[in-house]
């Protein structure tokens, strides 16, 4: 019997989407307003799950004691109150999207998971946009 252990956090960031090989005229008819060269920010929400089978001595999937301080420790210490292109060495040469955000928390986390356990990033930029993540 495979069961899904879910964590929420959230850390506050900002960030410019751009390429610094394009012209401001191309960033900006791709990005718009997210292109502002002063930056903009977000209150990012994150629900990190994982999947797995129950433990028969503790009946935990994953203790999310051990989540919450993964969380903790390589995502939010890492991006927390951080400017993204500039403070996130992940994101000195990629665009911090949040498809590109979700896809370095599952990285980031996904050498702290056992293997025969499944791990999914949800990562919500505003309220209403979000992007999900597996591994795939």
């Amino acid at each position: 019997m495979k069961v899904t252990v879910s964590r929420k956090a959230h850390f506050n960031a900002a960030h410019r989407l751009y390429r610094k090989d394009w012209s401001m005229e191309k960033n900006d008819a791709v990005f718009g307003k997210c292109n502002n060269p002063n930056f903009h920010g977000h209150n990012y929400e994150l629900i990190v799950s994982v999947t797995g089978e129950i433990d028969k001595e503790t009946g935990y999937v994953i203790d999310t004691k051990i989540l919450s301080d993964l969380i903790k420790e390589h995502v939010e210490e890492a991006f927390d109150h951080k400017n993204l292109n500039l403070d996130v060495p992940e994101f000195l040469n990629l665009i911090p999207t949040a498809e590109n955000i979700a896809v370095v928390i599952w990285n980031k986390l996904r050498v702290f998971i056992d293997l025969n356990k499944d791990l999914e990033v949800t990562l919500y930029e505003t309220p209403r946009n979000f992007v999900t993540y597996r591994g795939e």
